[in-house]
């Protein structure tokens, strides 16, 4: 009788949670372009003038997340003056990826890399936060012609204690990830979304509608929560395998953090960052969270003019 109760249960779970996605997804449509590489399709979104003497800049969300969150208001504040460019990174927002091992850096760099290929654009700064650092860091390493500068927010760059949540490990084992993604992550995740989101925030307040205004609900549909969790389990070992060779990168690199940053340490990522990479400039605000983009926009609008500048004065130098 038991069981056949939780099969009825879990059954209802999975046609609510069906009818949530087909809701979430009228309330909030894809927006952009889709470009196809191999294993995803990237939803992008060009917005700002276009100017063929300054590079474009590249806006890449954390994990959670989707372009929306870069968007305003610093992707508005820099395109007043720069041609920018907003992903969704594979497998988030309307980007679907089609093989669950590309959750790593490296894949979804190979797969950004070739979406700026098909795009016809060729050097980009990248403005990257949280899980994207990790990010923004290996596309350097690995496509270092496709990379102009890098505006670090808040980045992941070295292994941490600990790990990423046991939720995040269940939802990526098989049978009972699938499980849990189709049948209780929605109605759970909608009840526990606005309050994770103001602890990200903190101590900075989370503004009133940034849930809604950046379309997060969208992070609760099955494929993507499940895109999401392998993007944090697998993470660490991928910035273990990466970490040696960072200072090989020879653009130049700005890292903005907070010291009141609870969700990625300062003392753990962005300052052992700044020692090793060579072209660095490190800025470190005592009372700042994680939502870097979202408390001091204009700070960092100011150092991506400043690695645009430094990148034309080296390419206007060079021979």
């Amino acid at each position: 009788m038991i069981s056949m109760f939780l099969v009825g249960t879990l059954a209802l779970l999975a046609v609510l949670t069906r009818a949530g996605v087909a809701v979430l997804e009228r309330r909030y449509p894809a927006q952009g372009q889709a470009i196809n590489v191999e294993g995803a399709t990237i939803n992008l979104v060009d917005i700002g003038p276009r100017d063929s003497e300054k590079p474009p800049l590249l806006l890449l969300h954390g994990a959670s997340s989707n372009l929306e969150a870069m968007r305003r208001p610093l992707g508005d504040l820099l395109a007043r003056r720069h041609r920018v460019l907003l992903v969704d990174r594979p497998g988030h927002g309307w980007s679907p990826r089609l093989r669950p091992e590309d959750s790593t850096p490296a894949a979804q760099a190979r797969m950004l890399d070739e979406a700026l290929a098909r795009l016809g654009v060729g050097q980009v700064v990248l403005v990257v936060h949280s899980w994207s650092g990790a990010l923004g860091l290996r596309m350097a390493l690995d496509f270092p012609d496709r990379v102009a500068g890098l505006v670090m927010l808040a980045p992941v760059a070295y292994p941490w204690r600990g790990g990423v949540g046991r939720y995040n490990e269940a939802v990526t084992a098989p049978v009972v990830g699938p499980l849990l993604a189709h049948t209780i992550t929605l109605p759970l995740g909608l009840a526990l979304m606005a309050p994770g989101a103001r602890g990200v925030f903190a101590p900075q307040a989370m503004p009133d509608d940034f849930v809604d205004r950046t379309a997060t609900p969208l992070l609760l549909r099955p494929r993507e929560f499940i895109a999401n969790a392998r993007d944090l389990v697998t993470l660490k070992q991928a910035v273990i395998e990466q970490a040696p060779r960072y200072g090989e990168i020879k653009v130049p690199v700005t890292i903005v953090a907070g010291e009141a940053d609870r969700t990625v340490y300062t003392d753990i990522h962005a300052r052992p960052l700044a020692q090793v990479v060579p072209h660095s400039r490190l800025i470190v605000l005592p009372e700042l969270g994680h939502m870097v983009q979202n408390a001091v926009p204009e700070l960092v609008a100011g150092e991506v003019d400043r690695i645009v500048a430094a990148v034309a004065t080296a390419d206007a130098v060079a021979p």
